[in-house]
């Protein structure tokens, strides 16, 4: 997919698709929703010194990123799988200025081997980060592991609507373990109604800037 750099207004960089008229990331702050939606909701909210995270769309690797990042200051073991049909070129990579704007460059090597680490093969990017990276689509990604959070960070529904789909929720809620949370950027009725329907306690909550709310669902 043909991409082009923006910059949000906090800073930091978002890729936006021509194709689909769609944005990587926010465009009110990449850094900023990524953090309030997927870290603060997400990661924070597991309280185990070992969390397993499952990720739909690696895309620019800002979600693994931080929580890669959170795992190395607060010396919590995170077991990261993601997943991305059509991965960002290197050359792009090499553009996005995450790592300059997170503790000013400490963490580029952490950013630099998401990228460049081997697809299809769990690797230890750090003492306390494992991570996995497969090529693939969500309808036929499959596996036995079990999450304690999953980011669900596809292109909107009304862009990608076949990735918003009940079963696709259902397989995925399926991996969740008991007191699991599911993230997500909407607060669309359909996914929380979807959510709902399959078992989940679902909160809105308030969204980081340039969005009202978004939902989470608990297992």
């Amino acid at each position: 997919m043909k991409t082009e750099l923006i910059t949000t207004k906090d800073g930091s960089h978002t890729l936006y698709v021509p194709e689909l008229e769609e944005h990587y990331h926010s465009t009110w702050g990449a850094i900023e929703e990524a953090e309030h939606i997927f870290i603060k909701a997400g990661l924070l909210a597991i309280n185990k010194n070992q969390i397993t995270v499952f990720e739909m769309g690696f895309g620019t690797g800002l979600n693994a990123f931080l929580t890669a990042v959170y795992s190395e200051i607060n010396k919590t073991k995170i077991n990261y799988t993601t997943i991305e049909r059509y991965p960002v070129n290197l050359e792009i990579k090499e553009k996005l200025n995450y790592s300059s704007l997170i503790h000013q460059d400490k963490y580029k090597y952490i950013f630099d081997s998401l990228h460049q680490t081997e697809w299809e093969k769990k690797t230890s990017i750090s003492e306390n980060f494992m991570f996995k990276k497969i090529n693939t689509g969500i309808h036929e990604f499959n596996t036995s592991e079990k999450y304690d959070v999953i980011y669900f960070d596809a292109f909107a529904p009304n862009k990608q609507p076949e990735v918003w789909d009940f079963n696709i929720f259902e397989k995925l809620i399926n991996t969740l373990l008991p007191g699991g949370r599911i993230v997500t950027y909407t607060a669309k009725g359909d996914v929380r109604r979807a959510w709902l329907k399959l078992g989940l306690k679902v909160e809105k909550l308030p969204g980081p800037p340039g969005k009202r709310e978004f939902i989470v669902g608990i297992k």
